[in-house]
């Protein structure tokens, strides 16, 4: 059986085995086994690398998404407070599970581990 990308698995928040059985059993916990493959998902640790990323992703675009609406509109600092608070949250709320899912998908791909000495 031909495994999936670990992207389109990790975006979709699907098995990184099989591609069919969710990831996650809520907002980002992941669940203990694939519904579909019953592949046990211990492994999965990503740490804290998919909120390192959506903040790399994510503050650019409000950023420039900033500059370029105080340029064209010149709105009062408390139109911007309300502009890009929410517009922040919603964005890394959003992007948090399909990254956890493609770092994931990405750590059993290449058979990852936590070191051992």
């Amino acid at each position: 059986m031909a495994l999936p990308s670990p992207f389109v698995a990790g975006l979709l928040c699907r098995c990184p085995r099989c591609g069919k059985g969710p990831l996650f059993n809520g907002y980002l916990k992941v669940a203990p086994r694939c519904s579909a493959c019953d592949l046990d998902l211990a492994f999965a640790d990503s740490g804290d690398g998919p909120a390192i990323f959506v903040i790399f992703l994510v503050a650019p675009v409000v950023v420039l998404l900033a500059l370029v609406v105080g340029a064209l509109f010149n709105p009062p600092p408390l139109v911007h407070l309300m502009l890009w608070i929410p517009t922040t949250i919603v964005l890394s709320l959003a992007l948090l599970p399909p990254f956890k899912g493609v770092l994931v998908a990405l750590q059993y791909r290449n058979d990852a581990h936590e070191g051992h000495q």
